[in-house]
């Protein structure tokens, strides 16, 4: 709709609807409804009068406090996005009805938008935000961000009693002083074992779904990862983008002073035996990702600037010793024999396809698991050629 001309100001209500796909969506589908909000019981002089209160308003405001200054998105922000940020911030933590924002920039808007989400995977409370216009004449003098709350205070203290009593059980066996790898692992494995992968059920965009109903969507695993990982003090952002051609949402972590990508959403795997049971597994290949290893599959979308990610310290074939660089099979024979008595799942990776085809006719073809695993009758296996691995799967006979 096209905006009429006036000389006199209006007041144009702007609202921005958030739309998730179906499954696993980050909310990113912005959608701008513009109409003119004039009421007729409101004469022009006094939305002229509003304007000009606003102006004298916006010299007083005093900016909240800077809490975010060691988080990702917000670092990679520009000063006065990161003042709109803050203003944000500080709105919905406080659940303000609305805010005079420092911009009249709808763009920066939106960017610090972003960014608060990113960084801040447990604001379960809120589901998008309004913001209003206020022109004077063709002039835009003010912007007002009013989150879109979806409970009161009330509830929302109660749910957080939930979420903390949960959480509390939930880390109770990881501990702040454990190192950056044993911390990032146990939230992998956690999610990875205690929470399914459902469409379509309540609250899938928050950690509400995860905590309370341990089914979610992969929004609701990236939020729950930067929530979970946060408590143990280490630093992490969703990432927003796309998988396999899909839109989906994972994590940027820092453990050691080092960026890796995690997507918890892919840590459940599962296989089926020659008689068609099923049996999961948690899968690592993507606990702690470089940039290449993320692009074979993601490729994210370039709101929030992301670092090139080498590190592979804190990967955990390299970190569990099961990253085979040379051809000592008494040394693989050892690894698959403990597994077998532990009946557990065994993934090795090969830094080179010729290794990995080795091992696979030798141990495989040729048979030779059996001298190290007693009394084995058959083996399931899965065979990973994009990422140079086979899974010896023990947990099923």
């Amino acid at each position: 709709m096209k905006n009429m001309q006036r000389k006199a100001a209006m007041i144009l209500a702007v609202i921005l609807l958030f739309s998730g796909f179906a499954g696993c969506s980050q909310i990113e589908i912005y959608e701008y409804l513009q109409q003119n909000k004039k009421s007729e019981n409101v004469s022009d002089r006094q939305n002229q009068q509003k304007a000009e209160e606003l102006i004298t308003e916006k010299k007083t405001v005093i900016p909240p406090k800077k809490i975010s200054l060691e988080k990702y998105a917000y670092q990679q922000l520009q000063s006065t996005e990161q003042a709109v940020y803050d203003e944000m911030l500080s709105a919905i933590l406080n659940q303000q009805v609305g805010v005079q924002l420092s911009t009249t920039d709808t763009e920066v808007m939106q960017c610090a938008y972003k960014a608060v989400c990113s960084d801040y995977g447990g604001l379960f409370w809120v589901e998008g935000y309004v913001f209003t216009r206020y022109t004077r004449g063709e002039e835009m003098v003010s912007l007002e961000f009013s989150p879109k709350y979806t409970m009161t205070k009330k509830e929302r203290r109660q749910l957080q009693r939930k979420i903390d009593g949960i959480v509390e059980a939930w880390l109770a066996g990881i501990s702040i002083n454990d190192t950056d790898y044993e911390k990032a692992k146990y939230v992998y494995e956690l999610l990875a074992l205690n929470t399914d992968y459902v469409e379509n059920v309540p609250d899938s965009q928050n950690i509400l779904s995860v905590f309370l109903r341990q089914q979610t969507v992969c929004q609701g695993y990236a939020c729950a990862v930067q929530y979970l990982l946060g408590q143990l003090g280490i630093e992490s952002a969703i990432i927003s983008g796309t998988a396999r051609g899909e839109p989906h949402a994972w994590n940027l972590i820092c453990l050691d002073g080092d960026y890796y990508y995690m997507d918890a959403t892919w840590g459940n795997n599962g296989y089926r035996n020659k008689e068609g049971e099923e049996t999961s597994f948690t899968d690592y290949n993507y606990m702690a990702m470089t940039t290449a290893e993320m692009q074979m599959g993601h490729q994210p979308d370039s709101e929030i600037k992301l670092p090139e990610c080498t590190a592979v310290l804190n990967n955990y074939y390299i970190k569990e010793g099961n990253y085979v660089e040379e051809w000592e099979p008494d040394k693989i024979g050892a690894k698959l024999s403990a597994a077998w008595e532990e009946q557990q799942v065994l993934t090795l990776r090969f830094s080179d396809d010729i290794l990995k085809d080795q091992t696979f006719h030798y141990f495989i073809q040729e048979g030779h698991l059996a001298d190290y695993c007693s009394e084995i009758t058959q083996i399931n296996y899965i065979e990973d050629s994009l990422w140079k691995e086979i899974s010896f799967c023990f947990n099923q006979n």
